[in-house]
């Protein structure tokens, strides 16, 4: 900081503890008691005195020892001059018992709002749109905004202030009195909320656009042997985005800028986020290049091991060839989304999938005709470009950012933890070789295999994609709490994280197994993608969908053994035994299933291995609640099964294929939150109560 002298919003300067000094700066009285602004001694506490030290309300009548109003026999009275409860609590005008502010209290003492709700069960107050505080108890703000974690109110122009009394800037981050940025929004619940809303969005968005561009893969290629050439060549951006983006990069860098920003904040010489900046991306970034390079070079080599039966594998040679330049790009991408999303902002990392599969649509429509399917991996490199540009400005007006100690001194580039980075992309590797799994044993099937498995764990996987993104939001909230050593708040931010997801995702898997038919072909169902092929993925859909909680525990459940910054092996231990599992059924049920039976070990596998993770939790980890987790997640299990049920009859008797699918999500939906309330499932309750509260919320911005 600057000065040790901080700021109120209203500029005047305030003492070592926070208290306003006078007008013109005057210290406190000789006895150590501080003076309010007209000059006038005030007591112990800050109250104001009347001339024998005695302490007086701010209209000079008695108030009590803890600055309470007193009637002239002695006893509390309410802001109006209401008598108190028998308790000695202030009543309101109607004999309510009441706060110390004159609101009405509910019957266990918790504050009401205006309509004489309760606060929520947790024991938070409610603001007065009766939207609960943040996780720490402090009320929100008229518009639903937490206050920051100390209680301190906004500045007149809307701005948050900080511990220390400082004004934040607009989106969050502590100013200094130059106007410099250097801390984090606060994570509030009312912040995580917007977050995650923005994240959900942006994906929804991006998901949206990945189902047009598998339309149109679909509606000029088909689902034939070019198409599989293709297919093929895409395990090269499915690797790196896993690798690079959403897991493997992410579970290093995100650690370690928490923890370079957690150290930052505590004063440390230097500038720990430059540093480490300057420790690991010139270093990632040679080792990106090299690696696309050799995978151009190698690629008929790679295309005969990840398909040995394709009729024409010079067409997926050229096409991987294309495709290898996204590990440069996607290595890129991610290192600015961990940076990014460490620093609280979300925004640009989730707009990237938006920008990359414009590109990949641009480049099949635009150069379709002449190269064919080719087309479609050069719309890889091209949108794999676009995902580094949308981030670069925010990262780069985040690093632009000093504080005091980085200008007195510089600190040593600091790389990453080897072997962090070694076991996080071990675990990424593992996880997406059920991907090449699917395709070596799909590869002797015949033609249009491949497409039908790739179709249908893309349309399958899109709630498990809806329900990581709480956790993309959460992630470096639970990080930094580990940085800091606030273990209890990691452990209950995960568990919610493990309630809210698991309903997202059943909600989803309870829809595409009641109406896979109608969403198959509503989406693909067109040019050269036929009524035979939507039977097929829609089949295989259904299989699919069985493994869809598995993958978001995982998905979960991983973050919270890396969160920490440290090497885990055990992570890696139980995605190895989920290959194992998917590689032996695989292999045994193909033969008489085919691709369901690929599907099959699919589920198989991913579930073995979220089991195996939530149980290894303790000491490895943030140390979590097994049973009383287990407990948790078998209400939603149970709603969604009663739920899939209905959808199905409900959608099988429609004649329609859009009624079809309306009436049976309607269902589907309806029986989840129904069943899901009457069980009590958290996840559930805290989804209905966001919903009066932005009910409320709109009925008082019309009033």
């Amino acid at each position: 900081m600057p000065s040790a002298r901080a700021a109120v919003p209203s500029g005047e300067e305030v003492g070592p503890h926070g208290d306003s000094a006078d007008p013109h700066g005057d210290s406190a009285d000789p006895h150590g008691d501080s003076a309010d602004p007209h000059g006038d001694s005030v007591g112990p506490h800050g109250e104001s005195a009347d001339p024998h030290g005695e302490p007086v309300g701010p209209h000079g009548d008695s108030v009590g020892p803890h600055g309470e109003p007193v009637g002239p026999h002695g006893d509390s009275v309410g802001p109006h001059g209401d008598s108190a409860d028998p308790h000695g609590d202030s009543a309101d005008p109607h004999g309510e018992s009441a706060d110390p502010h004159g609101e009405p209290v509910g019957p266990h003492g918790d504050s009401a709002d205006p309509h004489g709700d309760s606060a929520d069960p947790h024991g938070q107050p409610v603001d007065p749109h009766g939207d609960s505080a943040d996780p720490h108890g402090q009320p929100a703000d008229p518009h639903g905004d937490s206050a920051d974690p100390h209680g301190q109110p906004a500045d007149p122009h809307g701005e948050s202030a900080d511990p220390h009394g400082q004004p934040v800037a607009l989106h969050g981050e502590s100013a200094d009195p130059h106007g410099d940025s250097a801390e984090l929004p606060p994570a509030s619940r009312g912040f995580l909320a917007k977050a995650a809303l923005v994240t959900a969005a942006l994906s929804v968005a991006g998901s949206l656009l990945g189902l047009v561009r598998d339309q149109a893969l679909a509606r000029l290629f088909g689902a034939g042997s070019d198409t599989d050439a293709f297919l093929v060549a895409w395990t090269v951006p499915e690797f790196a985005a896993t690798l690079l983006i959403e897991d493997g990069l992410a579970f290093a860098l995100i650690p370690a800028f928490s923890m370079a920003l957690a150290r930052r904040s505590q004063g440390a010489a230097g500038d720990p986020v430059r540093a480490l900046v300057a420790g690991t991306l010139p270093r990632l970034s040679l080792a990106f290049v090299a690696i696309g390079a050799l995978l151009a070079g190698i690629a008929p080599q790679l295309v005969g091991v990840l398909a040995p039966g394709l009729p024409d594998p010079e067409l997926a040679v050229d096409c991987t060839r294309l495709t290898a330049t996204c590990v440069v790009s996607f290595g890129l991408a991610g290192y600015c989304s961990a940076a990014l999303r460490a620093h609280r902002r979300f925004t640009a990392p989730a707009a990237i999938y938006v920008a990359y599969n414009v590109g990949i649509i641009t480049g099949m429509f635009v150069l379709g005709g002449p190269w064919g399917v080719r087309s479609a991996a050069a719309g890889v490199a091209v949108g794999g470009c676009l995902m580094v540009l949308v981030q670069l400005p925010s990262l780069l007006r985040q690093l632009r950012k000093r504080t005091a100690s980085a200008e007195e001194a510089g600190e040593e580039p600091r790389p990453l933890d080897t072997a962090l980075l070694v076991t996080v992309l071990l675990f990424a590797l593992c996880r997406q070789s059920q991907v090449l799994i699917e395709r070596f044993l799909a590869s002797n099937l015949p033609a249009g295999a491949i497409s039908h498995l790739n179709y249908a764990q893309k349309v399958a996987q899109m709630p498990m994609i809806l329900s990581v993104m709480v956790c993309t939001v959460t992630f470096p909230v639970v990080a930094r709490a580990l940085a800091e050593g606030d273990t209890e708040r990691a452990r209950t931010r995960v568990e919610r994280d493990l309630s809210l997801a698991a309903c997202i995702v059943l909600l989803g898997t309870a829809a595409v197994v009641a109406c896979a038919p109608q969403i198959i072909e509503l989406l693909f169902q067109r040019g050269a993608f036929t009524a035979r092929d939507t039977a097929a993925t829609a089949g295989v859909m259904r299989v699919y969908a069985l493994g869809l909680l598995g993958q978001t525990l995982t998905g979960v459940l991983v973050r919270s053994y890396f969160s920490g910054g440290r090497g885990r092996w055990f992570p890696v231990g139980a995605m190895a035994t989920g290959i194992v599992v998917t590689s032996c059924l695989g292999a045994l049920t193909v033969g008489p299933w085919g691709v369901y039976g690929i599907a099959a070990a699919n589920a198989a596998g991913i579930t073995l291995t979220a089991l195996v993770l939530l149980a290894g939790t303790g000491p490895r980890s943030v140390p979590l609640h097994t049973w009383g987790v287990l407990l948790e997640l078998s209400r939603p299990v149970r709603a969604a099964l009663a739920a899939t049920l209905a959808g199905l009859l409900v959608a099988g008797r429609c004649t329609g294929t859009l009624s079809g699918l309306v009436a049976g999500g309607l269902t589907v939906t309806a029986v989840f939150v129904l069943l899901g309330w009457a069980l009590d499932v958290q996840g559930v309750a805290r989804a209905l109560r966001s919903v009066r509260s932005a009910i409320r919320r709109l009925s008082h911005g019309r009033s």
